[in-house]
């Protein structure tokens, strides 16, 4: 950063000021005296011209109020800015609340104690509370509404300083005798600060300031301290937060007076006064430090005794009080930026978030690209490519520099162990340097490199890419090996200050002010310089003959580097020239050699530009903009103040060009006097950027023979092509159409050509620029028919500027009429237009190569029918049966594998399969087969599952259906056999050939007999079993005895103990105790049941017959004949009668007045026909 003296206010009647305070968000500056002096200022900018912004536009005294009500000396003032108010205190104890009412500032409340007087006031960071502490020890904390939240006398101390923490939960209160003590908000002690900065100083110290950074503005870096304290006797320690082990300690070495943060918490200004070495004179200072404690700047200020330091909110400007007087120090801030290939490159902290944001704005096209980079420490560009320099993490000292094009992206990255404090870069390398040692790293850029080149670039990536150099060793550019970081860490006496590169010299300054100056690539010392002050910036001209040095200081000075020939044998020239070792220039903060002439520089001196030629000042340009480019005698300038004010939304007004005399003189001798002398004028002071002006205003004129000469001077190729085209051309406004177009003035060059009757030259032009509205404008006003090729590829090119930019329904409209099939279909699939993309397959020829990407486009948002037919259409059956399976259409599949003769659907089905039983989805695997007509594999899936539920004791109306089910499927596959063996043989064969043919090829083919023969048994098993249970319980007992007998040939299916439980529970009910007791009989003897089920069967059966004879009452006669009778699946009895009814699927039989009460088939719900 750089700091110069800018104001000096005088307060009237020499009346010495105490204190001083500027609010940051409204920009008043309050300062309190002697004599109960209080006055309000306030600094504006009054200006007209757009161009000067910020610092460089003048600044006068928009409010100057005293304020009356105090009679004491005001010894404290502290601004409220969330509430837009001012507390004041005098030296009696009186505190004055102000407030701000149509301009001017009037008393709101007034408190005094009358006991003791008032050392600090401190508002909270949100302006809600203030706290009070007075010398005797007595705390109060306020409201903003001015209501006490609470007090406290703190017995036995003297109070001198007190200060909030961010969040508002801690208070720290600074003693008389310098010790700090913590509290919480409520006033209860916690503890008592270390104070390790005042380790071996004896006597008395007392507190000279604590200020604690709020984090308002962001953080330099995570965890950075943001807690000052500093000693009056210099010393000072800066904190991370209230018990911080190892603060930062500095020994400012003066006496401090008064301390403050700057806005964003990177600078802490320290004032106070400094002895000088013979103790006689003090002088007034202000020392600028960063949270680490690193020394910025010195600033020294006139006058006798310093009482107060104030920063502007926006950190530009600092406010000091000395004596009588308000002096005012301007910034420059290090903004960490960079300019390449057009884009200014700006890095900004915010509050919420930890991480550096670096914006890439392209100010040609005003877009800006973000990026966050944590811990960032430097930015630097050259050519198209910027250098990010970063922490790379807090565990190790690791640092990474990360190169950059002129969006963000990372092209490459290199870690390096020095401390990157200077970067600079050239075309080819970057070198970074610590204070000991430098570090070359050779970047490459892959989109220049030739493959010859790039197969270099491998065989010398291991040697020769980076190398590290001690800044004492002196390098003779032989036998260098890869980076040795260990030699780099070596301490030197005289540390590196500043670095800077061109593509052949490398130049190295030290803080003994010794400048080393390297050769580059191969690093060798070339010479060493010595200066009488430590350098702080250096820059080589574009020839690297001459560097400029500003030292900390502030003072520009040039060094020749090669002895310079006197170009002229006249020695006047010489000596017009200047000696550059006489230059001197003071208060210099930032200069910029021209790119393209060596004796051509632009400089900024407090708020103005100076340009240079041949150490020749041009009149000064006011601005405080920082220089970003001096190329084609312009100064491209970028007034970074403004930016940083609002960093999300950078404004082109912000970015200003500034041309040079001798451009500006040849532009008004043009204007005013003519070519002629013009030209006299530019070949005495030539230029390209002049010859090229002057080209442009004999081109305007049809001076061909003059823009020849000027293009040749300036070697622009084109131009002399195209003044020979013009030259070519019979009709004047012929010539004046092209010129007009040549310099951009597109609608006049139009109009031009239409007037001639030119439509297609009119035509031609707008297509070159590729603004195909007004080309198809063009061709329909046309009279005559137009080209038709020519039509379509406007409404094709309209469509494209449509699609590019989403907008498909308008381009939609375009492709129709430009008859553009393929970005059609793109757009219709974009717009999920199915329909339209389902008439566009219609129309489309059979096998047209759009047909398998349409059918893409249907397959992936699951239109498996319209898919298919795009698939046939174009003749790819394979696709189209896997878009089937894709989207689980196998029925849709198989059908397609049969028409195709394709081999391969089996093993696909059971891949399928098998991966949905992996995942024991049996279900799915059924559902599956079936959709494939694999009926017989869906029905053995089926009764597996319905033997695993009928095992889990499921409800039985559940296991019933799932037997049904199967059952069904095993029809079906019947079905299947005997309709295959009908399409087999076409013959006239009859009915009862087709079946039997059917039922030897399945007795070929199926081994599994019990499943397609006995399909139903499970399903009847399960029937009857509820049937004979619904009969017990609607009292039927007769019939449920019955059915329950019935079920005895089910015990493969139905576990025994179920059956003949039933079965004793029925003809017990029935009164049949034979039955019964032949059913207990049973029960007794089963293998399955473990003893003690056995017993109570036993003992249950005691009770029974104990009671009951076991005589069947009725015989039942049937017993003998049952095997050969079909049985009613309605009532579960044998059938008698010759006439019955069957079901024509399941071919179960039931009594006709029996089933004639139902319109389903019991047992397999079949419409009853």
């Amino acid at each position: 950063m750089f700091i110069y003296l800018s104001k000096k206010i005088a307060i009237p009647n020499n009346i010495h000021l105490k204190c001083v305070s500027w609010n940051k968000d409204q920009g008043f500056i309050a300062c309190g005296g002697d004599d109960g002096l209080l006055r309000v200022l306030k600094l504006e900018t009054q200006t007209d011209d757009a161009k000067l912004k910020g610092l460089a536009a003048p600044s006068n005294l928009s409010m100057n109020q005293t304020l009356e009500g105090h009679s004491g000396a005001v010894q404290v003032v502290t601004w409220n800015e969330q509430y837009e108010k001012l507390t004041t205190s005098d030296q009696n104890g009186l505190i004055i609340v102000w407030m701000l009412y149509k301009g001017a500032w009037y008393e709101e409340m007034i408190n005094n104690r009358n006991k003791s007087v008032v050392r600090s006031m401190s508002w909270n960071a949100d302006g809600q509370k203030i706290c009070i502490v007075y010398e005797d020890g007595a705390v109060i904390v306020g409201s903003v509404d001015g209501n006490r939240i609470w007090g406290k006398e703190l017995k036995g101390s003297q109070l001198a300083h007190v200060a909030w923490s961010p969040d508002s939960k801690i208070l720290l209160f600074g003693m008389a005798n310098g010790e700090v003590q913590i509290y919480d908000n409520q006033g209860n002690f916690i503890m008592k600060m270390t104070i390790s900065c005042l380790s071996n100083v004896s006597g008395a110290v007392s507190i000279a300031g604590i200020h604690w950074y709020a984090g308002t503005g962001g953080y330099v870096e995570p965890d950075c301290p943001c807690l000052a304290i500093c000693f009056d006797n210099g010393r000072c320690q800066i904190m991370r937060y209230e018990n911080d082990e190892n603060p930062v300690c500095i020994d400012t070495l003066m006496n401090v007076v008064s301390i403050q943060w700057n806005h964003c918490g990177s600078v802490l200004a320290v004032a106070g006064s400094l002895r000088t070495s013979n103790m006689e004179k003090e002088f007034n200072v202000v020392q600028f430090y960063t949270p680490f404690g690193e020394h910025l700047r010195t600033l020294k200020v006139p006058g006798k005794q310093m009482s107060g330091v104030a920063w502007e909110g926006g950190g530009l400007r600092i406010g000091l009080a000395v004596d009588s007087y308000i002096y005012f120090a301007n910034i420059r801030p290090d903004y960490k930026w960079g300019y390449c290939c057009s884009t200014v490159v700006y890095a900004y902290t915010k509050p919420e978030r930890q991480e550096y944001c670096v914006v890439f704005w392209d100010t040609k096209n005003n877009e800006k690209f973000v990026k966050y980079v944590k811990s960032l420490m430097s930015i630097t560009t050259s050519g198209d490519f910027c250098i990010l320099a970063s922490k790379a993490d807090d565990t190790q000292p690791q640092y990474v520099l990360i190169l950059c094009n002129s969006i963000g992206t990372p092209l490459d990255s290199k870690y390096i162990e020095i401390d990157p404090i200077f970067v600079t870069m050239t075309k080819t390398h970057v070198i970074a340097a610590s204070k000991e040692a430098f570090y070359l790293w050779q970047y490459r850029v892959a989109k220049k490199l030739t493959a010859l080149e790039i197969n270099q670039v491998t065989r010398t990536k291991k040697e020769g890419r980076e190398r590290v150099y001690h800044i004492d060793s002196s390098p003779s550019g032989t036998g260098d090996s890869g980076p040795d970081f260990a030699k780099a860490f070596t301490a030197t006496r005289d540390p590196i200050c500043c670095i800077t590169a061109t593509d052949k010299t490398l130049i190295v300054g030290r803080e003994s002010g010794t400048i080393h100056r390297y050769s580059l690539p191969n690093v060798v010392l070339i010479q060493k310089y010595t200066l009488n002050n430590r350098a702080y910036y250096l820059s080589l001209n574009c020839n690297s003959s001459r560097l400029a040095i500003i030292d900390i200081a502030g003072v520009l000075t040039l060094l020749d580097l090669e002895v310079r020939a006197a170009t002229d044998d006249r020695t006047g020239n010489q000596a017009s020239a200047g000696d550059p070792s006489k230059f001197e220039r003071k208060d210099v903060w930032d200069m910029k050699w021209a790119n393209d002439n060596p004796d051509l520089f632009a400089m900024m001196e407090k708020t103005r530009m100076y340009v240079f030629r041949n150490l020749d000042p041009e009149e000064p340009i006011q601005t405080s903009g920082y220089i970003c480019n001096f190329e084609d005698l312009e100064i491209k300038s970028v007034l970074l103040d403004e930016i940083m004010k609002d960093p999300d939304r950078p404004n082109k007004d912000n970015l200003i060009n500034f041309e040079i005399r001798s451009l500006r003189d040849s532009r008004t001798l043009i204007e005013k006097v003519g070519i002629e002398d013009a030209s006299q004028f530019i070949e005495d002071n030539p230029h390209p950027r002049l010859w090229r002006l002057l080209a442009e205003a004999a081109l305007q004129k049809l001076d061909l023979k003059t823009a020849e000469q000027a293009f040749v001077r300036c070697k622009d190729y084109q131009g002399i092509e195209f003044v020979k085209r013009l030259g070519n051309l019979q009709s004047e406004p012929m010539k004046q159409a092209e010129v007009a177009a040549y310099f951009g003035r597109f609608e006049e060059a139009d109009r031009m050509y239409l007037d001639m009757d030119r439509r297609d030259l009119a035509i031609s032009l707008r297509i070159k620029l590729g603004d195909w509205f007004k080309v198809l404008q063009l061709l329909k006003t046309g009279s005559g028919d137009c080209d038709d090729a020519l039509l379509e590829q406007a409404y094709n090119a309209i469509g494209d500027y449509f699609a590019d930019r989403q907008k498909w329904v308008n381009a939609v409209q375009y492709y129709i009429q430009g008859r553009n099939q393929e970005r059609l279909a793109e757009c219709y699939y974009m717009l999920e237009d199915y329909d339209g993309l389902e008439k566009l397959t219609a129309l489309l020829p059979e096998n047209h190569k759009l047909l398998p990407e349409i059918g893409q486009m249907f397959a992936t948002v699951g239109m498996c029918e319209q898919a298919v037919n795009a698939y046939l259409k174009c003749n790819q059956p394979k696709s189209a049966v896997d878009t089937c399976v894709h989207l689980n259409q196998w029925n849709k599949a198989v059908e397609l594998a049969r028409t195709h003769n394709m081999k391969e659907i089996k093993p696909l089905l059971s891949k399928y399969a098998s991966h949905l039983l992996e995942k024991n989805k049996t279900l799915e695997a059924v559902e599956l087969y079936r959709k494939a007509h694999h009926f017989l594999d869906a029905a053995k899936l089926m009764f597996k599952i319905a033997d695993e539920e009928a095992k889990k004791r499921t409800r039985p109306l559940r296991v019933k259906k799932l037997y049904v089910l199967a059952a069904h499927l095993v029809e079906n596959y019947h079905e299947q056999v005997k309709t295959s063996q009908q399409s087999k043989a076409k013959g006239k064969k009859s009915e009862a050939t087709f079946a039997l043919a059917g039922l030897l090829e399945e007795d070929a083919t199926s081994s599994d007999n019990r499943i397609v023969d006995n399909a139903w048994r499970g399903a009847e098993a399960y029937h009857f079993f509820l049937l004979a249970q619904r009969q017990l319980y609607g009292g039927y007992m007769e019939n449920a005895m019955r059915t329950a007998l019935h079920l005895r040939e089910y015990e493969d299916v139905i576990p025994a103990v179920e059956i003949y439980s039933l079965l004793a529970i029925c003809s017990a009910a029935n009164r049949a105790f034979g039955t019964c007791s032949q059913a207990f009989i049973k029960l007794e003897s089963l293998e399955s049941l473990d003893p003690e089920q056995r017993q109570l069967y036993e003992d249950l059966a005691l009770e029974i017959f104990t009671k009951h004879t076991p005589k069947d009452s009725r015989m039942l006669e049937l017993d003998r004949m049952e095997g050969k009778l079909p049985t009613c699946i309605v009532t579960g009895l044998p059938i008698q009668e010759y006439q019955f009814w069957m079901c024509s699927v399941c071919k179960h039989c039931a009594l006709e007045q029996e089933i004639s009460k139902y319109n389903c088939c019991p047992l397999c719900h079949t419409a009853v026909a």
